[in-house]
């Protein structure tokens, strides 16, 4: 049946997050035993990077903050032992590139014990500098063009496992533009070897991502895709009727998701 197809497809996620990201709800226990329920035997624990370095004490209120990393990894280490008979977990963070610091963002993350990274580009440029978020809307080619270099830049590093809602730009300029530049976007990072993510809390929620011009380009070229839960309350594990319908999506574009494998943090 469709449905145990899709749940046995989907029965990794390295896209997750926790309360200490102050938009994230439920204690760390309850996404494992959520997942466990739901039949996942791997998943992944990436919450917001801290963001290193802001000048002064300033931290961004939507990440974990520098002083509750040392609580983020000894709570999913222990449970992370707890479980170890029932469960794979992973532990790391969704992080942006930003060249201007991304060398001190790495080297953070890496001292903090992260065992690999998603990207998540949030702002099209250092969100130090006041860069713009990547989803206001915007008919600018150049925004759009920024967003693509800065994605596909921060995946030649080879720090990240695969690029969380590469759709997330809010383009709403020429589509013809669009269509152009995401598919050389595409093309870049299939020829780098990464799949794309559908995004679970997009498509949930009915954000301005998933797009179906940026999918149907996808299912033209024949890229590969996974699914990233991107899970803020554990309940997101036992959605299977989203899962469904997500499945359902991709097939329209002729595309099939497979499971998500966590590239090691080792650089």
């Amino acid at each position: 049946t469709m449905i145990g197809e899709s749940t046995q497809m989907i029965r990794t996620n390295l896209h997750g997050h926790t309360f200490r990201c102050h938009h994230a709800t439920g204690a760390d226990e309850d996404y494992i035993q959520a997942a466990l329920a739901a039949g996942f035997t791997e998943i992944g624990f990436s919450d917001h990077a801290p963001f290193m370095p802001f000048p002064g004490s300033r931290q961004s209120n939507y990440r974990v903050q520098v002083e509750d990393c040392p609580d983020y990894f000894a709570s999913l280490h222990a449970l992370r032992e707890k479980y170890r008979d029932q469960i794979t977990i992973h532990i790391g963070f969704e992080m942006e590139y930003y060249p201007d610091c991304f060398g001190s963002m790495l080297q953070f993350v890496k001292d903090a014990g992260a065992e690999y990274l998603v990207l998540g580009q949030h702002a099209l440029g250092n969100e130090l500098d006041g860069a713009p978020f990547s989803g206001f809307p915007t008919d600018d080619p150049k925004a759009l063009d920024r967003y693509c270099s800065l994605l596909t830049e921060g995946l030649e590093t080879g720090a990240f496992t695969y690029p969380a809602h590469p759709d997330l730009i809010n383009f709403t300029g020429d589509p013809d533009v669009y269509k152009k530049t995401m598919r050389a976007m595409i093309r870049r990072v299939m020829a780098l070897g990464y799949p794309l993510e559908l995004n679970r809390l997009g498509f949930f929620e009915k954000r301005d991502y998933p797009r179906d011009a940026f999918w149907q380009i996808a299912g033209e070229e024949g890229a590969r895709c996974v699914i990233g839960l991107d899970a803020h309350q554990p309940e997101v594990y036992t959605d299977t009727e989203t899962v469904e319908k997500i499945m359902e999506y991709l097939a329209r574009y002729g595309l099939t998701p497979e499971v998500p494998v966590m590239r090691p943090l080792n650089l």
